[in-house]
């Protein structure tokens, strides 16, 4: 029974990123005058299909993994030339148009995701996101270092810090020898900085690197925090993921740390069981996850075609068709493989 239930929150959880995604991608073109034939949540085979009176097909299809909004001249005039004004395919639509439906789909991940942070800190209370330290275990690498409860964490090699979350990303990231220099302020705002190295714990092939460091949010109530913590939250995730994917580059974090499908559906099952606070919060930051993978400039997704647009109003013409056409081709293969790796991976973890 867990296991049906946890698929169906699984589906859920997807139908709302993709539909959110794709409402933005679908109100502003038609809002710009694009011609759309099909607004789509879920990808492959139609399950269920209503032709609205705006002459828009609505469809839910199989796979509930993805979505889509089929504009007429997406890129370039196609062969519907005969049947549609041209001025109503997207590709013809003035640049700043063009623009503003291919980056809706992100904003309104974005948007989600602020919305959702908000409702948390205003039911349950806005956590601090100072890098407090509450407490140091003793005979561990930070207590030995010198660094003491009470200190506020304040870069960590070098990188600046103002929330716990980039000070556990970057605490987590690979070091060339495994020391940390951390630098804290103290409550008499004096600063030092530290040289701390990690125990290295191995479990089940995974290791893990122990500094000693407890930490504990002080809650605040009340329509102001909550909305102050909302945009914080949102920064700081923001700031944490493109630091993550710029270690995935540099080798400080391995490519076997992200997770597809598979993995989103282990997370959504243990996240179940923590309750409706923790499913909210992981819909946030999956919804802001989606936002930026989306909006990279790679083609085959939105952040390609801006990348195209962008090429094209400096160049003054449209990138040649079979170079747009082949590049998407074989960054679209090339990104079905890295979710085929994932997928495999994440597989062979969770058995």
């Amino acid at each position: 029974m867990n296991t049906i239930i946890n698929i169906i929150l699984f589906i859920f959880i997807l139908g709302i990123l993709v539909f959110v995604h794709e409402l933005g991608h679908f109100l502003t073109a038609k809002k710009s005058g694009v011609f759309i034939h099909e607004f789509s949540i879920g990808m492959g085979p139609l399950i269920k299909t209503i032709k609205g009176k705006d002459g828009i097909n609505y469809s839910i299809r199989a796979l509930p993994i993805g979505g889509y909004v089929q504009m007429a001249g997406e890129i370039y005039e196609d062969d519907d030339t005969n049947s549609i004004p041209k001025e109503k395919f997207m590709c013809n639509r003035p640049w700043y148009q063009r623009l503003i439906i291919l980056v809706a789909g992100v904003f309104n991940n974005f948007l989600l995701a602020i919305i959702l942070l908000f409702v948390i800190a205003l039911i349950w209370g806005a956590p601090s996101l100072k890098p407090v330290i509450y407490n140091v275990t003793e005979g561990k690498p930070v207590a030995n270092a010198g660094i003491q409860a009470g200190d506020i964490i304040t870069a960590v090699n070098g990188d600046k810090v103002s929330t716990w979350d980039k000070a556990q990303l970057l605490l987590l990231l690979k070091d060339k020898d495994d020391t940390y220099d951390i630098t804290v302020k103290h409550e008499d705002g004096s600063e030092n900085t530290y040289s701390v190295k990690p125990e290295i714990v191995k479990e089940d092939g995974v290791e893990t690197r122990v500094f000693g460091i407890e930490m504990k949010n002080e809650v605040s109530k009340g329509f102001v925090p909550a909305f102050k913590y909302s945009f914080q939250k949102f920064a700081s995730t923001l700031n944490q993921m493109w630091l993550t994917i710029v270690n995935l580059f540099t080798g400080k974090i391995s490519i076997n740390a992200l997770s597809g499908p598979v993995g989103i559906y282990s997370v959504v099952g243990e996240t179940r069981k923590a309750g409706i606070e923790n499913i909210i919060y992981l819909v946030a930051v999956l919804s802001i996850n989606l936002g930026i993978m989306n909006i990279l400039p790679i083609p085959a997704l939105d952040g390609g075609h801006v990348l195209f647009l962008i090429i094209e109003l400096l160049t003054r013409k449209k990138v040649n068709q079979k170079i747009e056409a082949i590049t998407t081709t074989i960054f679209f293969g090339l990104l079905l493989l890295l979710m085929l790796y994932v997928t495999i991976h994440d597989i062979i973890r969770l058995f």
